[in-house]
């Protein structure tokens, strides 16, 4: 299943990973599109309340750039830069390079609205 989180006009396409974790995401966003706030912690990373809790798969992990990971079971993150933490690996951006995905999450606090896509559907980029 394709995760489509826009910010600043911009598709970003996230391939979920197959976990309880995703698939409550999933169900989640089958109501609607789900739209958070997101703050930039430590010029590494966006994260967002989703508002609800997921179950967690936590494991010890370095993110990498385009990483998408739930943290402490409500947080969504989008990690432009490594952080070695315990996570539940939610799944990964697919459309932008690590340098188009810093340049479209900028700097500051951003909005990402959430939405589900098919998974042969193409995101458009504005």
């Amino acid at each position: 299943m394709i995760l489509s989180i826009e910010v600043n006009h911009t598709d970003i396409q996230v391939e979920l990973l197959p976990s309880s974790s995703s698939k409550a995401l999933e169900e989640l966003l089958k109501s609607g599109p789900l739209v958070i706030p997101m703050k930039d912690y430590a010029h590494m990373e966006k994260f967002g309340d989703l508002g609800v809790r997921l179950p967690r798969n936590d494991q010890h992990i370095t993110t990498k750039a385009g990483d998408v990971i739930l943290s402490e079971g409500n947080l969504l993150v989008i990690y432009y830069a490594p952080n070695t933490w315990n996570f539940t690996r939610l799944g990964r951006v697919v459309n932008l390079t690590e340098k188009e995905l810093k340049k479209v999450l900028g700097k500051g606090n951003i909005t990402a609205t959430l939405t589900l896509q098919n998974p042969d559907k193409k995101g458009v980029q504005a």
